[in-house]
């Protein structure tokens, strides 16, 4: 996923709620929408910047592009090799990428730019290692505006825009486009994939968002543990909601 994860505190942490959203339904299916628009031809070159635990890298492969997935997380990268041994991954920033000029006909990140310190030197340095007319492709989710269902909005509120605020760029999905227009993209699409989510899959992120809202001091604890209450209630009741809008972007080089 990607290279700087402030979200959570450990990498396993962060490894189990990855595999749990790459489980969940449509996930797949998104992930493959994000490999069409790369418009891949076998054997061409693509990198998956914060490839995480690998598994876009080896689908890739699996699609017969030459892959490489650079991640700063050794953790990561190791998970990587163990799940994935014939994959190749390797150790790097988003802004400094082990690629020659104009080596990649494809470029991915997904779910990264919103922990990147610098997303506009990440772009720049992604023109840099595509090819002309090479694609890049940008998936990631819109902090500041998931939706849970709760009979407490208020604090559902604070809980959404102060787990936001814990992250360098919560809402940088809804400018991709504006961002890789502004990079020199041209051919720039967006989509809007929403995901919804009504089962206990979801808890453990609720849990890190009411966590994260408690720590800054925007809910105290009594209300952290009552809304956690509910929503746990409401997976045991089949009536947990949370719809994630998803925002896919593609732009040509």
């Amino acid at each position: 996923m990607a290279e700087t994860h402030t979200a959570y505190t450990d990498t396993e942490t962060l490894i189990r709620v990855l595999d749990a959203a790459d489980a969940l339904p449509g996930a797949a299916q998104l992930r493959a929408r994000t490999y069409e628009l790369l418009r891949l031809a076998p054997g061409q070159t693509v990198v998956d910047v914060g490839c995480g635990t690998g598994r876009a890298v080896a689908e890739l492969t699996e699609r017969g592009a030459s892959a490489i997935g650079v991640d700063l997380d050794p953790a990561m990268l190791a998970a990587a090799h163990a799940r994935f041994p014939d994959i190749e991954v390797r150790a790097a920033d988003a802004a400094d990428l082990p690629i020659a000029d104009g080596q990649a006909h494809g470029y991915r990140a997904d779910k990264v730019y919103h922990v990147l310190p610098d997303p506009p030197a990440a772009l720049a340095e992604a023109r840099r290692v595509l090819a002309p007319e090479g694609r890049i492709v940008l998936l990631g989710q819109d902090w500041d505006t998931i939706v849970i269902d709760s009979d407490q909005p208020e604090t559902t509120r604070r809980i959404v825009h102060a787990r936001a605020d814990t992250l360098p760029h919560p809402r940088i999905a809804r400018a991709y486009r504006a961002l890789l227009l502004d990079a020199g993209f041209g051919e720039v699409e967006i989509e809007v994939h929403t995901a919804v989510f009504t089962d206990a899959t979801m808890l453990p992120i609720l849990t890190g968002h009411a966590t994260a809202a408690r720590e800054t001091g925007a809910i105290s604890d009594d209300e952290a543990g009552s809304w956690l209450d509910e929503q746990a209630r409401r997976a045991r009741d089949g009536r947990l909601l949370v719809a994630i809008p998803m925002f896919l972007a593609a732009g040509t080089r």
